[in-house]
């Protein structure tokens, strides 16, 4: 059992949480307290009702996310809004939410566990967004062949290829979640390959007229790591137990 303040003071320092812009909505840090001790820490990666109900029922009381509480600003607290409140009230419940500091963070980032498990090693940084590259810039050693295997690797059949650039690509632009506004900006890393979680539809035919190779292996899969590395190194730190809290989410 730890107390709630020292689990988000250390969170908070790991994970920069107020170190790095975000957006607005994204409010980063404890979001709803519980009782103020805590016994067991959960990952999600969205802040969302069954989410919610998985960690009350798996008996956490501190849940880290990555999409937090508050994206659609001011609503009204009736229907599931309710029903989210209620469940962590009765749950006693904490929520602590890190967006963009676990997407860029070098060593528990989404980007960067994301590249190291693929076998990208990490050279570098793109897309800068208040201050900080949220983008990771890698070197890869073997072929576009050998890229989509180790994808499929990780993610079985459920990523999507794009292959108009090289077949031997020795730069490679990684940014989980969204990668829409990073499309334009790869050729300018000395990159033609991109490998993200969620695209638009016309960026197929970016990819094609521009010569890029694109894998998009969804918004919420590639998106799990950063939560994950949070939840594992706290709970090591305080001698706790967790857990991930799956939601099957195919996008």
């Amino acid at each position: 059992m730890i107390q709630l303040s020292e689990l988000v003071a250390y969170c908070d320092q790991r994970a920069r949480t107020h170190e790095v812009k975000d957006f607005s909505g994204a409010l980063n840090g404890l979001q709803f307290a519980n009782d103020g001790m805590v016994t067991k820490i959960g990952a999600a990666v969205d802040a969302g009702l069954v989410p919610f109900q998985k960690a009350v029922d798996a008996k956490i009381d501190f849940l880290i996310v990555h999409h937090g509480m508050f994206w659609m600003g001011q609503k009204h607290y009736v229907g599931p809004e309710y029903e989210k409140m209620k469940t962590l009230v009765n749950g006693n419940l904490a929520v602590y939410s890190c967006h963009l500091p676990l997407d860029a963070h070098r060593e528990i980032g989404n980007n960067a566990i994301l590249a190291k498990k693929l076998g990208i090693e990490a050279t570098g940084s793109f897309l800068p967004y208040e201050g900080t590259d949220i983008g990771l810039l890698g070197s890869w050693k073997s072929s576009r062949a050998d890229l989509r295997a180790a994808l499929k690797a990780l993610f079985g059949q459920n990523f999507s290829c794009m292959e108009f650039g090289s077949k031997e690509p020795r730069k490679i632009c990684v940014l989980t979640g969204s990668g829409a506004s990073a499309v334009e900006h790869i050729k300018s890393t000395g990159a033609d390959t991109f490998v993200t979680g969620e695209l638009r539809q016309h960026h197929f035919n970016y990819a094609q007229e521009n010569g890029l190779n694109i894998y998009a292996c969804g918004h919420y899969a590639t998106e799990t790591f950063g939560v994950a590395a949070l939840a594992a190194e706290a709970a090591k730190k305080f001698g706790l137990k967790w857990e991930f809290i799956k939601t099957e989410c195919p996008l």
